[in-house]
């Protein structure tokens, strides 16, 4: 009787549909039999189990339908890390200065090569949704296909999805390496006393060559310039409530007006959704934008409620 009370409007609202495509007065017959059946059951079990299997707050002239809400989302900005910190070394060359000397040309000394950094490209895998629950329609074993059957909803689980990023991690450091330049020497000539005179001593100079070398003034130094790490923004969604099924206000026979469906089949197609043709009759084009605009508009899905008029811009009269 529960799960009876629980189908009876979307069945309702189905069987309205189709009757207004069709047009048959049988089927208008049966949509006021259902209606009453509908308010009995409701009745019946609400005396039997509590108030909590009817609406909360009802007001006379509005219907009601038990809908899905889907899990709710929020998008939020995390940085990750794609280039991790490093260094780099910057050689400070060696100064020289031409000086006068006497036989060294140029003094030994060395220098610094750099050893550039090397870096590799590495993917990491990340989560980009996760793990959740969705309520879909289900079929029973045994099952009647006709107007009068109510819908089976089945509880899916959606495993979580994930996405691949890339990024530089470094394989090794820059270094130096000393390489050693010799010392450069010339050679001169220069006259020298071989014999000296007898009667009186005279001194004959040395000769001298003045020549410029390099001289070193600074070492070379090794100078580290820290690099900072390299971030990138991604967006995410992050699951903030699990799907549920409430309560809530829907278009049925006491409030819908052929007015009113035209109404929301023009607001669907100046939204983008395909109704069908604008005709005021609530058919299966109709339905199908609705359902549509519900699901990107993350709304309840099920029946046409109140909540996706109100979005539409459709006010009931």
């Amino acid at each position: 009787m529960l799960s009876l009370a629980r189908g009876n409007l979307y069945i309702l609202s189905m069987t309205k549909a189709r009757g207004l495509e069709e047009e048959g007065s049988l089927m208008r017959t049966l949509i006021t039999a259902l209606l009453v059946l509908s308010l009995a059951v409701s009745v019946h079990a609400a005396a039997t189990n509590g108030s909590e299997l009817l609406p909360p707050g009802a007001k006379p002239g509005e219907c009601y339908a038990r809908v899905f809400v889907p899990a709710t989302y929020k998008t939020e900005t995390e940085k990750v890390l794609v280039k991790e910190a490093s260094e780099k070394i910057e050689v400070i060359p060696a100064q020289y200065e031409w000086v006068e000397e006497k036989v060294l040309v140029q003094p030994a000394s060395f220098k610094l090569e750099v050893v550039p950094a090397e870096f590799e490209e590495v993917e990491e895998k990340i989560i980009d949704q996760p793990a959740h629950t969705v309520w879909k329609k289900g079929r029973g074993l045994i099952e009647r296909l006709d107007f009068a059957t109510g819908e089976i909803m089945c509880l899916v689980n959606v495993p979580a999805t994930y996405k691949t990023i890339k990024k530089q991690v470094l394989k090794k450091p820059a270094t130096t390496r000393k390489v050693e330049i010799p010392a450069k020497y010339i050679t001169i000539k220069k006259q020298v006393v071989k014999e000296p005179a007898k009667i009186r001593k005279i001194p004959v100079p040395a000769e001298y060559k003045t020549v410029k070398v390099r001289k070193l003034i600074s070492p070379p130094q090794e100078k580290r310039i820290p690099v900072p790490a390299e971030y990138q923004t991604i967006t995410k969604k992050i699951k903030v409530s699990e799907g549920r099924m409430e309560w809530r206000p829907v278009l049925c026979e006491t409030n819908v007006t052929p007015k009113v469906v035209k109404s929301i089949q023009e607001a669907l197609q100046k939204a983008g959704f395909d109704p069908g043709q604008i005709d005021g009759v609530l058919g299966r084009a109709t339905m199908a934008a609705v359902e549509s605009f519900q699901k990107a508009k993350g709304l309840p899905v099920g029946s046409l409620t109140i909540e996706t008029l109100n979005l539409l811009g459709v006010k009931l009269q």
